[in-house]
């Protein structure tokens, strides 16, 4: 018997991963603008994403933007209001098929794509910005995907990333565990079965690149061998952590405030010499 070529080996598994990670999403749809951190709930939230953008974008002024892995159109949604022209893609029908509803609602002009964030098909030097959220700790070749980005990105376009390490443990989650068993044990707490999903969500999690959690500074050294430059770490975003925990539990919030979240502007450069 012959042995297998350990390239094709490693492009099978990715394959495998990546199509488990779609029918995920697919699956999430449903439910996706319920929760908060997904869709937007206040307009204090709301100004909170646009002064983010702003930050780091400036005014649309018909410029274009592309919205990767845009889900039911919430960041498109946030960059249409600033005057971009925005192509959402993202490689679920089920979540397009509410964006494209959404869009249709609001009467945007947002166009909505099926397709792949690590493989865009799209020209070279077509976009001015590219915005992501919660992409990048779920790559399964985030090198790759970042070499697509800067690709497709015109000269001196730039690239805001918002994500964050949701893997590693902190005080708040140790705290809130203890608390629970805590309370189960007194009886005064009855033992939450996790949802469905959440057994599927860790088996990804273990395969996928930031298994260990996306942590701001290997995801900025990545973007930097891709070429990027200047890179600006952004860690102010306590006005959007805010306006969210007003909709969630007081333990949750205690969670999502101790989280390491970021936002990352990286810039392509003007010309190779920039």
């Amino acid at each position: 018997m012959s042995e297998r070529d350990p390239t094709a080996m490693h492009q099978a598994s990715n394959y495998n991963l990546r199509e488990e990670i779609k029918e995920y999403w697919s699956m999430r749809a449903a439910t996706f603008d319920a929760q908060p951190g997904h869709e937007i709930f206040s307009e204090t939230e709301r100004a909170a994403w646009h002064a983010l953008f702003e930050r780091h974008f400036g005014k649309g002024d018909g410029r274009k933007a592309l919205d990767l892995a845009s889900g039911t159109g919430v960041i498109s949604h946030l960059m249409h209001d600033l005057g971009f022209v925005v192509t959402g893609m993202d490689w679920s029908e089920a979540m397009l098929e509410k964006a494209r509803a959404k869009s249709k609602q609001r009467g945007s002009n947002i166009r909505f794509l099926l397709g792949d964030a690590e493989c865009t098909l799209e020209d070279d030097d077509s976009y001015d910005v590219i915005v992501t959220r919660h992409l990048v700790w779920t790559l399964v070749d985030p090198a790759a995907a970042f070499r697509e980005w800067f690709r497709v990105l015109k000269p001196g376009g730039k690239l805001l990333i918002v994500d964050g390490d949701f893997v590693s443990p902190t005080w708040a989650s140790k705290f809130n565990k203890a608390m629970t068993g805590f309370l189960e044990t007194l009886g005064l707490r009855k033992p939450v079965e996790a949802a469905a999903h959440m057994q599927t969500h860790q088996d990804i999690l273990a395969r996928v690149h930031f298994s260990n959690g996306a942590q701001a500074k290997e995801v900025k050294a990545m973007l930097c061998q891709t070429g990027f430059d200047p890179i600006v770490v952004d860690f102010d975003l306590k006005k959007i952590h805010s306006a969210q925990k007003k909709h969630i539990s007081f333990a949750k919030g205690l969670e999502r405030g101790a989280q390491h979240r970021y936002a990352i502007c990286a810039q392509k450069p003007i010309s190779d010499g920039a």
